[in-house]
């Protein structure tokens, strides 16, 4: 066998002066011609697009385990539009649409980071920062313990962790702190990511299996945190009437591992960002405080972005839509779902455990599809394929192709 460094023939200007024997570069090409003779050649395990084809069940990153953690105070939505009427703080060109969404809506209730329900009308920026900070790490920390839990594992045992979280800002982040209530070793691997909206669990768990690699064969914890309500806002603005009717707030955390026997495999992931949509879906400062910029486009911007990411990611794979035989769907509200469901033809129940989510616990942004994926997991409908799906800010969308563990 020739090595293929011998082979471009590069290696003939090395010694241009043949009449002077062999100079050490040629003498160094001969070793190596005779190593390459010597080893055969690997072959390539890679795809066209130069994704590894994993032969073994324990090479693919793995849920061992997924909690998810609520804050004490749950508000159903007909006493939260009680509570706006008689605090007098519904603006005129408002009242309407609030009424519409909080009584007549398809959300029961939510779950608030405050220990009252007053704490919603403290303007003050420091307190919506602190707010955060007291309910995201205590909420970040229940969903760790019932990951861990659930996954079989000990604190001390994880090797990497990583948190998302777009609604509040901290440094260091919440994997400081969670590692201080978890009992993390010092020789923990952290990330914080934050922006990335409401999508950001599936780019989490995409880190996760990053770090994984790293992680010496250890188990990594990913962590998805919100307290929307830190950032309520009050307006003459329909989008945010619509944003304080929907969002609440919640966490979700996944155990990630290598034994796809016990767990459900994450194959690949696929993303997009289409920054042309912006200012569709954002948050902005105002006043020191962070606010919501939400559109009516954004369950046609939202399901078209994540179309077109997902079906990237099954062609890839050789697959398409009736390939799938479950799908935990980010609940941006019910026509995002209607929509998403008409893209991929899906059937009525396709999404059924997307859409309890969100009328039980409304809009949890980023850990949202965490708890739809939960819930199909406690349905036992993770058999065969399955596609995890979120959007948020960006635009951006993105995509994980998993597998159950009697899956392909």
């Amino acid at each position: 066998m020739t090595c293929p460094v011998l082979q471009s023939g590069r290696h003939s200007t090395l010694n241009p002066d043949h009449t002077q024997g062999p100079s050490c570069a040629a003498i160094l090409l001969v070793h190596l011609e005779e190593q390459c003779d010597a080893v055969p050649m690997q072959e390539n395990n890679n795809d066209a697009h130069g994704v590894p084809h994993k032969h073994a069940d324990t090479d693919v990153p793995a849920i061992l385990g997924l909690g998810t953690a609520l804050p004490p105070l749950y508000v159903e939505q007909r006493d939260a539009h009680r509570f706006y009427d008689t605090q007098g703080c519904l603006p005129a060109g408002q009242r309407a649409l609030y009424a519409r969404l909080l009584l007549d809506g398809p959300i029961q209730g939510r779950y608030f980071g405050m220990h009252e329900p007053r704490d919603v009308l403290n303007t003050d920026p420091d307190a919506a920062v602190a707010r955060f900070t007291e309910f995201g790490r205590r909420l970040a920390s229940d969903a760790s313990r019932a990951a861990l839990r659930d996954a079989g594992v000990v604190a001390r045992e994880i090797g990497g962790v990583v948190v998302n979280t777009c609604t509040g800002y901290l440094c260091p982040g919440l994997t400081s702190y969670l590692a201080e209530d978890l009992g993390l070793g010092d020789d923990v691997k952290p990330a914080d990511l934050m922006g990335m909206g409401c999508g950001g669990a599936v780019p989490g768990l995409e880190c996760g299996c990053g770090l994984l690699d790293r992680a010496r064969g250890r188990p990594v914890l990913c962590v998805s945190v919100e307290v929307c309500s830190a950032t309520h806002f009050m307006d003459d603005e329909p989008g945010l009437t619509v944003s304080n009717c929907i969002f609440g707030d919640g966490a979700a955390a996944v155990v990630l591992g290598h034994a796809k026997e016990r767990g459900i495999a994450l194959i690949d992931f696929e993303s997009g960002l289409f920054p042309e949509h912006r200012n569709a879906l954002r948050y902005d400062y105002d006043g020191g405080r962070l606010r919501n910029r939400l559109t009516r486009r954004v369950p046609v911007i939202g399901a078209s972005c994540i179309e077109r990411v997902a079906l990237r990611l099954l062609k890839r794979h050789g697959l398409s839509p009736p390939d799938i035989s479950w799908w935990a769907v980010h609940a941006g509200g019910t026509a995002v779902l209607d929509e998403v469901g008409k893209r991929f033809g899906l059937n009525g129940t396709a999404l059924s455990a997307s859409r309890q989510v969100f009328h039980e616990c409304g809009n949890m942004s980023s850990p949202t599809v965490l708890f739809a994926l939960r819930r199909v997991m406690d349905l036992g409908g993770t058999r065969g394929r399955g596609l995890i799906l979120a959007f948020g800010a960006g635009f951006s969308a993105f995509a994980a192709l998993a597998a159950g563990p009697d899956g392909p």
